[in-house]
Protein backbone atom coordinates (compact mmCIF):
# COMPACT_ATOMS: atom_id res chain seq x y z
CA UNK A 1 0.00 0.00 0.00
CA UNK A 2 1.08 3.24 -0.94
CA UNK A 3 -0.07 6.12 1.11
CA UNK A 4 0.68 10.09 0.47
CA UNK A 5 -0.02 12.33 3.59
CA UNK A 6 -0.48 15.71 3.32
CA UNK A 7 0.10 18.84 5.79
CA UNK A 8 0.78 22.21 5.05
CA UNK A 9 3.74 23.39 6.80
CA UNK A 10 6.85 22.12 8.17
CA UNK A 11 6.54 23.90 11.41
CA UNK A 12 5.41 22.38 14.87
CA UNK A 13 1.69 22.30 14.27
CA UNK A 14 -0.97 20.12 15.65
CA UNK A 15 -1.66 18.81 12.36
CA UNK A 16 1.99 18.49 11.55
CA UNK A 17 3.03 16.84 14.44
CA UNK A 18 -0.19 14.25 13.85
CA UNK A 19 0.89 14.34 10.42
CA UNK A 20 4.82 13.39 11.05
CA UNK A 21 4.01 10.66 14.21
CA UNK A 22 1.35 9.21 11.69
CA UNK A 23 4.04 8.55 9.12
CA UNK A 24 6.34 7.17 11.19
CA UNK A 25 4.43 4.91 12.28
CA UNK A 26 2.68 3.45 9.43
CA UNK A 27 6.01 2.82 7.82
CA UNK A 28 7.29 1.22 10.72
CA UNK A 29 4.03 -1.33 10.14
CA UNK A 30 5.74 -2.06 6.74
CA UNK A 31 3.39 0.62 4.79
CA UNK A 32 5.19 3.01 1.83
CA UNK A 33 4.62 6.57 3.13
CA UNK A 34 4.99 10.06 1.50
CA UNK A 35 4.58 12.89 3.50
CA UNK A 36 3.96 16.11 1.29
CA UNK A 37 4.14 19.82 2.82
CA UNK A 38 4.63 23.18 1.46
CA UNK A 39 7.81 24.69 2.86
CA UNK A 40 7.93 27.97 3.57
CA UNK A 41 10.19 30.75 3.99
CA UNK A 42 13.19 28.72 2.60
CA UNK A 43 12.71 25.80 4.91
CA UNK A 44 14.28 22.36 3.17
CA UNK A 45 13.17 20.24 5.93
CA UNK A 46 10.29 19.77 8.93
CA UNK A 47 11.05 21.24 12.43
CA UNK A 48 12.48 18.02 13.46
CA UNK A 49 14.05 14.84 11.84
CA UNK A 50 11.96 12.66 10.06
CA UNK A 51 12.47 8.64 9.95
CA UNK A 52 14.69 7.88 7.06
CA UNK A 53 11.61 4.92 6.23
CA UNK A 54 9.27 8.15 5.63
CA UNK A 55 9.69 9.56 1.68
CA UNK A 56 9.16 13.65 2.20
CA UNK A 57 8.54 15.79 -0.31
CA UNK A 58 8.83 19.52 -0.26
CA UNK A 59 6.43 22.17 -2.25
CA UNK A 60 8.43 24.97 -2.49
CA UNK A 61 6.60 28.31 -1.39
CA UNK A 62 8.37 31.83 -2.13
CA UNK A 63 7.48 34.17 0.56
CA UNK A 64 5.19 37.67 -0.67
CA UNK A 65 5.37 40.33 1.76
CA UNK A 66 2.41 42.18 0.78
CA UNK A 67 0.26 39.08 0.45
CA UNK A 68 -2.98 38.48 2.28
CA UNK A 69 -3.78 35.33 4.05
CA UNK A 70 -7.03 34.73 1.57
CA UNK A 71 -4.29 35.00 -1.44
CA UNK A 72 -1.57 32.93 0.26
CA UNK A 73 -4.13 30.25 1.34
CA UNK A 74 -5.51 30.31 -2.77
CA UNK A 75 -1.32 30.56 -3.93
CA UNK A 76 -0.73 27.31 -1.18
CA UNK A 77 -3.95 25.42 -2.73
CA UNK A 78 -2.16 25.96 -6.50
CA UNK A 79 1.14 25.18 -5.93
CA UNK A 80 0.80 21.87 -4.00
CA UNK A 81 -2.05 21.11 -6.52
CA UNK A 82 0.30 21.55 -9.73
CA UNK A 83 3.44 19.51 -7.95
CA UNK A 84 1.14 16.53 -6.41
CA UNK A 85 1.53 13.63 -8.44
CA UNK A 86 -2.11 11.64 -7.05
CA UNK A 87 -1.25 8.67 -9.91
CA UNK A 88 1.52 7.39 -7.41
CA UNK A 89 -0.53 6.67 -4.81
CA UNK A 90 -3.30 4.15 -3.58
CA UNK A 91 -4.26 6.11 -0.59
CA UNK A 92 -4.28 9.67 -0.74
CA UNK A 93 -4.97 11.37 3.20
CA UNK A 94 -5.32 15.01 3.93
CA UNK A 95 -4.49 16.37 7.11
CA UNK A 96 -6.10 20.02 6.66
CA UNK A 97 -7.87 22.63 4.04
CA UNK A 98 -5.17 23.46 2.29
CA UNK A 99 -4.01 19.93 1.51
CA UNK A 100 -7.79 18.98 0.92
CA UNK A 101 -8.79 21.47 -1.56
CA UNK A 102 -5.35 21.15 -3.71
CA UNK A 103 -5.33 16.90 -4.07
CA UNK A 104 -8.62 16.25 -5.16
CA UNK A 105 -10.25 12.57 -4.18
CA UNK A 106 -8.72 12.07 -0.96
CA UNK A 107 -9.45 11.03 2.66
CA UNK A 108 -10.08 13.75 5.21
CA UNK A 109 -8.63 14.04 9.08
CA UNK A 110 -10.72 17.04 10.54
CA UNK A 111 -8.85 17.58 13.28
CA UNK A 112 -10.95 20.74 14.10
CA UNK A 113 -13.90 22.91 13.16
CA UNK A 114 -12.54 26.31 11.58
CA UNK A 115 -15.19 29.14 10.90
CA UNK A 116 -14.25 31.90 8.30
CA UNK A 117 -16.03 35.47 7.44
CA UNK A 118 -14.09 35.61 4.41
CA UNK A 119 -15.97 34.17 1.11
CA UNK A 120 -13.00 32.74 0.04
CA UNK A 121 -11.67 31.11 2.85
CA UNK A 122 -15.43 29.96 4.39
CA UNK A 123 -15.31 28.12 0.90
CA UNK A 124 -11.68 26.20 1.07
CA UNK A 125 -13.21 25.32 4.75
CA UNK A 126 -16.43 23.91 3.33
CA UNK A 127 -15.16 21.71 0.43
CA UNK A 128 -12.74 20.65 2.75
CA UNK A 129 -14.99 19.00 4.76
CA UNK A 130 -17.50 17.99 2.32
CA UNK A 131 -16.04 17.23 -1.02
CA UNK A 132 -13.43 14.00 0.40
CA UNK A 133 -14.95 10.96 -0.23
CA UNK A 134 -13.60 9.83 3.17
CA UNK A 135 -13.31 11.65 6.92
CA UNK A 136 -11.85 10.95 10.06
CA UNK A 137 -12.15 12.77 13.65
CA UNK A 138 -9.14 12.40 17.01
CA UNK A 139 -12.17 12.60 18.51
CA UNK A 140 -16.05 11.54 19.00
CA UNK A 141 -16.95 15.52 20.14
CA UNK A 142 -15.34 17.09 16.31
CA UNK A 143 -17.39 14.31 14.84
CA UNK A 144 -20.18 14.89 16.21
CA UNK A 145 -19.97 18.78 15.00
CA UNK A 146 -19.47 17.20 11.93
CA UNK A 147 -22.13 14.85 11.67
CA UNK A 148 -24.84 18.20 13.22
CA UNK A 149 -23.25 20.45 10.59
CA UNK A 150 -23.01 18.35 7.76
CA UNK A 151 -24.90 15.13 8.01
CA UNK A 152 -21.76 13.54 7.29
CA UNK A 153 -20.23 10.56 9.98
CA UNK A 154 -16.50 10.43 10.47
CA UNK A 155 -14.52 8.07 11.63
CA UNK A 156 -13.06 8.63 15.11
CA UNK A 157 -8.99 7.50 15.12
CA UNK A 158 -7.33 9.06 18.48
CA UNK A 159 -4.24 10.70 18.09
CA UNK A 160 -1.09 8.88 19.78
CA UNK A 161 1.23 10.40 22.04
CA UNK A 162 4.70 10.24 22.26
CA UNK A 163 5.26 9.74 25.87
CA UNK A 164 8.13 8.37 27.03
CA UNK A 165 9.55 11.42 26.01
CA UNK A 166 8.18 13.33 28.34
CA UNK A 167 8.22 10.90 30.91
CA UNK A 168 11.94 10.64 30.57
CA UNK A 169 12.44 14.75 30.94
CA UNK A 170 10.98 14.22 33.74
CA UNK A 171 12.52 11.58 35.55
CA UNK A 172 15.22 11.47 38.17
CA UNK A 173 18.02 10.98 35.53
CA UNK A 174 21.07 13.67 36.28
CA UNK A 175 20.61 15.02 32.28
CA UNK A 176 16.84 15.18 32.63
CA UNK A 177 17.57 17.34 36.06
CA UNK A 178 20.32 19.19 34.47
CA UNK A 179 17.78 20.07 31.24
CA UNK A 180 14.89 21.27 33.92
CA UNK A 181 17.38 22.94 36.03
CA UNK A 182 18.40 25.02 32.87
CA UNK A 183 14.97 26.03 32.55
CA UNK A 184 14.42 27.25 35.95
CA UNK A 185 17.44 28.90 36.58
CA UNK A 186 16.53 31.45 33.55
CA UNK A 187 12.39 31.45 34.28
CA UNK A 188 12.18 30.58 37.67
CA UNK A 189 8.88 29.10 38.95
CA UNK A 190 6.24 29.33 35.72
CA UNK A 191 3.18 28.31 34.77
CA UNK A 192 3.33 27.38 30.77
CA UNK A 193 1.45 27.62 27.84
CA UNK A 194 2.33 26.08 24.33
CA UNK A 195 1.03 27.22 20.95
CA UNK A 196 1.81 30.83 20.76
CA UNK A 197 -0.68 33.63 21.02
CA UNK A 198 -3.90 33.67 18.37
CA UNK A 199 -7.43 33.70 19.33
CA UNK A 200 -7.88 30.02 19.26
CA UNK A 201 -5.54 29.50 21.80
CA UNK A 202 -7.54 32.02 24.29
CA UNK A 203 -4.22 33.77 25.03
CA UNK A 204 -5.83 36.95 26.37
CA UNK A 205 -8.36 35.24 28.49
CA UNK A 206 -5.32 33.51 30.32
CA UNK A 207 -3.41 37.01 30.30
CA UNK A 208 -6.44 38.23 32.31
CA UNK A 209 -6.22 34.22 34.82
CA UNK A 210 -2.38 35.06 35.42
CA UNK A 211 -3.35 38.46 36.28
CA UNK A 212 -5.38 37.16 39.11
CA UNK A 213 -3.40 34.53 39.72
CA UNK A 214 -0.45 36.36 40.22
CA UNK A 215 -2.37 38.18 43.61
CA UNK A 216 -2.38 35.47 45.50
CA UNK A 217 0.55 33.42 44.01
CA UNK A 218 3.26 36.49 43.50
CA UNK A 219 6.06 34.12 42.74
CA UNK A 220 5.31 32.33 39.82
CA UNK A 221 5.80 33.85 35.91
CA UNK A 222 3.68 32.66 32.48
CA UNK A 223 5.68 31.63 30.08
CA UNK A 224 4.01 30.99 26.41
CA UNK A 225 6.08 28.88 23.35
CA UNK A 226 5.16 27.55 20.36
CA UNK A 227 2.92 30.20 17.56
CA UNK A 228 4.42 29.38 14.30
CA UNK A 229 1.28 29.87 12.10
CA UNK A 230 0.00 30.63 8.16
CA UNK A 231 -2.95 32.97 9.70
CA UNK A 232 -2.69 36.95 9.93
CA UNK A 233 -3.10 37.97 13.94
CA UNK A 234 -1.69 41.02 13.88
CA UNK A 235 -4.63 42.51 15.55
CA UNK A 236 -5.02 39.84 18.26
CA UNK A 237 -1.63 39.98 18.75
CA UNK A 238 -2.34 43.91 19.16
CA UNK A 239 -5.10 43.20 21.71
CA UNK A 240 -2.72 40.87 23.88
CA UNK A 241 0.02 43.68 23.97
CA UNK A 242 -2.77 46.17 25.27
CA UNK A 243 -4.10 43.97 28.02
CA UNK A 244 -0.74 42.85 29.10
CA UNK A 245 -0.09 46.75 29.08
CA UNK A 246 -3.38 47.50 31.42
CA UNK A 247 -3.10 44.69 33.54
CA UNK A 248 0.81 45.05 34.18
CA UNK A 249 1.35 41.58 33.03
CA UNK A 250 4.82 40.44 31.39
CA UNK A 251 4.96 37.28 29.97
CA UNK A 252 8.39 35.47 29.21
CA UNK A 253 7.30 34.75 24.80
CA UNK A 254 9.51 31.95 24.03
CA UNK A 255 8.17 31.58 20.39
CA UNK A 256 8.91 28.49 18.46
CA UNK A 257 11.47 26.23 20.41
CA UNK A 258 13.95 22.84 19.07
CA UNK A 259 11.77 19.74 19.10
CA UNK A 260 13.89 18.84 21.64
CA UNK A 261 13.58 21.76 24.45
CA UNK A 262 10.06 21.18 24.63
CA UNK A 263 9.93 18.48 26.88
CA UNK A 264 12.18 19.20 29.48
CA UNK A 265 10.42 22.72 29.58
CA UNK A 266 7.02 20.88 29.88
CA UNK A 267 8.42 19.22 32.64
CA UNK A 268 9.81 22.06 34.69
CA UNK A 269 7.00 23.63 34.40
CA UNK A 270 4.77 24.30 37.50
CA UNK A 271 1.54 24.14 36.06
CA UNK A 272 0.23 23.42 32.51
CA UNK A 273 -2.71 26.27 31.13
CA UNK A 274 -4.14 25.31 27.77
CA UNK A 275 -7.03 27.58 27.56
CA UNK A 276 -7.98 26.69 23.89
CA UNK A 277 -11.51 27.93 22.83
CA UNK A 278 -11.54 24.97 20.35
CA UNK A 279 -9.53 22.01 19.83
CA UNK A 280 -9.72 18.80 18.10
CA UNK A 281 -7.71 16.80 20.73
CA UNK A 282 -5.68 18.41 22.56
CA UNK A 283 -1.62 16.99 22.56
CA UNK A 284 0.13 20.00 23.99
CA UNK A 285 -2.09 18.83 27.06
CA UNK A 286 -1.21 15.37 26.69
CA UNK A 287 2.09 15.59 26.94
CA UNK A 288 2.26 17.84 30.08
CA UNK A 289 -0.02 14.76 31.45
CA UNK A 290 2.69 12.27 30.27
CA UNK A 291 5.64 14.55 32.26
CA UNK A 292 3.41 14.32 35.35
CA UNK A 293 2.29 18.24 35.38
CA UNK A 294 -0.65 19.74 36.79
CA UNK A 295 -3.12 20.40 33.89
CA UNK A 296 -5.76 23.23 33.64
CA UNK A 297 -7.60 23.17 30.20
CA UNK A 298 -10.73 25.08 29.34
CA UNK A 299 -14.43 22.93 29.88
CA UNK A 300 -14.81 21.75 26.45
CA UNK A 301 -17.34 18.62 25.70
CA UNK A 302 -13.62 17.42 23.01
CA UNK A 303 -11.55 17.99 26.21
CA UNK A 304 -14.07 15.90 28.49
CA UNK A 305 -14.16 12.88 26.14
CA UNK A 306 -10.47 13.11 25.77
CA UNK A 307 -9.04 14.04 29.16
CA UNK A 308 -11.54 12.60 31.68
CA UNK A 309 -10.83 13.50 35.48
CA UNK A 310 -7.30 13.44 34.94
CA UNK A 311 -7.11 17.37 34.78
CA UNK A 312 -9.05 20.39 35.44
CA UNK A 313 -11.48 22.19 34.12
CA UNK A 314 -12.32 25.59 34.32
CA UNK A 315 -14.96 28.02 31.78
CA UNK A 316 -13.73 31.70 32.24
CA UNK A 317 -10.20 33.70 33.41
CA UNK A 318 -11.31 33.80 37.16
CA UNK A 319 -11.91 30.26 37.42
CA UNK A 320 -8.66 29.48 35.64
CA UNK A 321 -7.07 31.18 38.28
CA UNK A 322 -8.63 29.50 40.77
CA UNK A 323 -7.50 25.72 39.31
CA UNK A 324 -4.18 27.23 38.59
CA UNK A 325 -3.88 28.52 41.90
CA UNK A 326 -5.18 25.03 42.99
CA UNK A 327 -2.65 23.25 41.14
CA UNK A 328 0.21 25.42 42.37
CA UNK A 329 -0.44 24.52 45.71
CA UNK A 330 -1.52 20.75 45.47
CA UNK A 331 -0.06 18.04 45.18
CA UNK A 332 -1.32 15.64 42.81
CA UNK A 333 -0.63 11.61 41.92
CA UNK A 334 0.90 12.05 38.20
CA UNK A 335 0.05 8.48 37.81
CA UNK A 336 -3.36 8.59 36.48
CA UNK A 337 -2.71 11.18 33.44
CA UNK A 338 0.42 9.50 32.76
CA UNK A 339 -1.07 6.20 32.20
CA UNK A 340 -3.70 8.02 29.53
CA UNK A 341 -1.30 9.62 27.58
CA UNK A 342 1.04 6.25 27.90
CA UNK A 343 -2.33 4.23 26.67
CA UNK A 344 -2.38 6.74 23.14
CA UNK A 345 0.34 4.82 21.23
CA UNK A 346 0.89 5.88 17.43
CA UNK A 347 1.20 2.30 16.34
CA UNK A 348 -2.28 1.99 17.45
CA UNK A 349 -3.50 4.87 15.76
CA UNK A 350 -1.33 3.22 12.59
CA UNK A 351 -2.94 0.19 13.12
CA UNK A 352 -6.37 1.68 13.02
CA UNK A 353 -5.63 4.06 9.73
CA UNK A 354 -4.61 0.85 7.41
CA UNK A 355 -7.57 -0.74 8.83
CA UNK A 356 -9.36 2.44 7.33
CA UNK A 357 -7.78 2.39 4.32
CA UNK A 358 -8.38 -0.53 3.12
CA UNK A 359 -12.28 -0.77 3.93
CA UNK A 360 -12.12 2.69 2.18
CA UNK A 361 -9.95 2.86 -1.10
CA UNK A 362 -9.75 5.47 -4.14
CA UNK A 363 -13.09 5.71 -5.48
CA UNK A 364 -12.70 4.56 -9.66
Amino acid sequence: MRIALLTYSTKPRGGVVHTLNLAEALAASGVQVTVWSLARQGDRGFFRDVDPSVRVRLVEFPDRGDESVTDRIVRSINLVRLAFTPSEYDIVHAQDCISANAVGTCIRTIHHLDEFTTPVLAECHEKAVVEPYARICVSAAVAAEVAAGWGLHPTVIPNGVRAQRFIDAASDAPPARNRRDGWLRSLGRYVLAVGGIEPRKGTIDLVEAYHLLRQRVPDVRLVIAGGETLFDYRDYRAAFDRKCADLDVEPVILGTLEDDDLPSLVSASAAFAFPSTKEGFGLAAMEALAAGRPVVTRNLPVLREVFGDTVRYAATPAAFAEALCEALHGDPDPGPGRALASSLTWEDSARRHVEFYRSHPMPG
